[in-house]
This record gives structure tokens, sequence and C-alpha cells, in this order.
């Protein structure tokens, strides 16, 4: 009865097979190049946008971003990122690393999508990578056709930004279109430029969210 089993398998495990490497696109580097830019409002954000040949891509929608952190603070204390997004019903979770310096903000950026963002958060506070400060913004994100980069437009609590993303060329030559230069570039997160706002205004920092009304 034994020796009849060997014989049903198909295949056999030979060590000297060579494991295939499923996701060879992981060892990848991916890098995120862009910078921001500050501006007076939306409407002012706009009109120039559409002067330069920008067109709305994807429409403006509300974001709640959810930064994680370890009870240390290893994770900022090492100039990375770990984010937690909800964009409507999209929830993407983003690992930023450390920033390599230049006249562009540059660094690795690694994204994958979550379908429950309780139990997303759930997951990695039970590593114990738990919220460490949230923020809030409306974007509306823009390109031009045929082009490798894009803008967007951040309105946040604390003021109004464009972004521009893309190859540092592209950047330059669309920051020009828009009648910037390389002086106006914010090379700052939305955290660092919170705590400045802060300490301008003699608040207080928590998160950078809008105010609620209540009744």
């Amino acid at each position: 009865m034994r020796t009849g089993c060997a014989s049903s398998y198909k295949y056999k495990l030979r060590a000297r097979d060579p494991v295939p490497l499923r996701y060879p696109e992981a060892v990848t580097t991916r890098e995120e190049v862009e910078v921001k830019i500050a501006v007076s409002g939306p409407e002012h954000a706009l009109e120039i946008l559409g002067r330069a040949g920008f067109a709305i891509s994807t429409p403006r929608i509300f974001e709640q971003n959810i930064v994680l952190d370890d009870p240390a603070g290893s994770i900022k204390g090492s100039n990375r990122l770990l984010r937690v997004r909800q964009a409507g019903d999209l929830i993407t979770v983003t690992y930023k690393g450390r920033e390599i310096d230049g006249v562009h903000k540059r660094r690795e950026e690694r994204e994958f999508h979550a379908d429950n963002l309780d139990e997303c958060i759930a997951v990695f506070s039970g590593v114990g990578l738990k919220p460490a400060y949230r923020y809030e913004k409306f974007r509306t994100e823009f390109a031009r056709s045929g082009e490798p980069g894009h803008a967007v437009l951040d309105e946040t609590p604390i003021g109004t930004y464009m972004e521009l993303e893309g190859p540092p060329e592209w950047i330059d030559q669309a920051a020009a279109d828009l009648d910037f230069t390389q002086a106006d570039y914010i090379l700052l997160s939305y955290m660092r430029l919170y705590l400045k706002w802060c300490d301008a205004n003699g608040q207080t920092p928590t998160n950078m969210v809008f105010t609620r009304q209540t009744d």
C-alpha cells in the first residue's frame, strides 16, 4: 500500500530546481520627484494652470491622511514615512524613503491599495505602528496630454499649494510655464509646513485638519 503512493505524484521535486522570483518588479527602485509651490488661492491656481494648458484629470476630492509610527517615532526620526490615505472609496498605503538632497524633493516611494480603512489601521497597529498624525486636504489633479508629469492643486487648512511631480526637467519646464522659478520650490512635507505655520501663528500643533462646524 505504501509503495503505491509514490506513483500518484505527477512531478518530482529536485533540490537543484531554481525557485522563480514571483514578483521581480519588487526589487526595482521607484522614485518620487516633486516640488510644492504656494499659491494665493484655488482661483489663482486654476487660472494659471488653465493658461498653461493643463486640464483636470481627476476632479476635486477630499482626502484624509493618517501617518503611522511606533511609540518612539523612529520612522519620522529616520526621515521616512508610512501613510494611509483615503480619497473617496480609494485607500492607498504609501511608504516613502529618506529624502535625497537636491533642487527637487526625491525619495523612494512604494504604494498598494487596501479595501478597508479600519482593518488596514488595525493591522499596522497590531505590529506597533499606530496613528501619529493626521492631515486633510482637497485635491484636484491636472495633466497635459502626452506629458510624463502631472500637477495637483491642494487646498489645505494652512493654505493652497500646487505640486508638480514628474522627471526633474519636466518639473522645471512646467514651473516656468506657470511663471514660477526654482526659488519658488518648497521641499517640505505638509507635516513640516504645518509645524512652521503653528510656530508663526502661535498655535499648538495637533493635526492639520479642517475646522468642523457644530450646531
